[in-house]
C-alpha cells in the first residue's frame, strides 16, 4: 500500500517521539499525518501531485486531541479550512487515478491524526492514561511524501520550505 503523508518539523517530530518513548511505542516511520492511501500511487500520479503541490501552501496542524479508536491511540489534528482544502486538492489529483483507494482517507471520512500506538485494548488504555491530559503540539509540515507501507521506502514529493509562510 502507498500512503501520501506529511512529516513534521524537528520540534514537532521530537515532541511526538517523546510521547512514543513515554508509552514504549515504536514506529517504522517518523511521526506523520496521512492525507491519502491506496494500493498503488504510480509514477504518473506522483508527477501530477508534485506539480499541483508546488502551487499549494502546506498548512501547519495542531495535534490537539488524544483519542482511542479501536486498537489505536492517536493525536487528532484540529480541522480547519486550510487543511481540508489541501486534502481536497490532493484527492482531486488522485480521483480515478489510483488503485484501491483507502476509504478511511477520502474526503468526508478523513479524521486527520498522528498515530501514537497500535496494540491491544489494554495497551491502548494504559497509554491513554499515561498521556492524558495532552499538551497540544504545533506541527509544521517539513515534507510531503509517498510512503510504501510494506517496504518503508519514502519518495519525497514536496519540501515544505518552499511554501509561503
Amino acid at each position: 500500500m502507498h500512503a501520501l503523508v506529511v512529516f513534521f518539523d524537528a520540534e514537532a517530530d521530537e515532541a511526538v517521539r517523546s510521547l512514543w518513548r513515554r508509552i514504549g511505542a515504536r514506529s517504522g516511520l517518523p511521526p506523520h499525518l496521512t492525507y491519502a492511501a491506496a494500493g498503488t500511487i504510480g509514477p504518473k500520479v506522483r508527477a501530477e501531485l508534485r506539480e499541483d503541490l508546488s502551487r499549494l501552501w502546506l498548512p501547519d496542524v495542531w495535534l490537539h486531541t488524544l483519542s482511542a479508536t479501536g486498537n489505536t491511540l492517536q493525536l487528532g489534528a484540529v480541522v480547519d479550512a486550510e487543511l481540508l482544502a489541501v486534502h481536497s486538492a490532493v484527492h482531486d489529483v488522485l480521483a480515478g487515478r489510483v488503485k484501491h483507494p483507502d476509504a478511511e482517507h477520502l474526503p468526508g471520512n478523513w479524521v486527520p491524526h498522528c498515530t501514537l500506538v497500535d496494540g491491544e485494548d489494554a495497551d491502548v488504555k494504559a497509554a491513554f492514561a499515561e498521556l492524558h491530559p495532552i499538551t497540544p503540539i504545533r506541527a509544521k509540515t517539513r515534507e510531503m511524501a509517498i510512503v510504501d507501507t510494506q517496504t518503508g521506502s519514502i519518495d519525497p514529493l514536496r519540501n515544505a520550505s518552499t511554501a509561503p509562510r
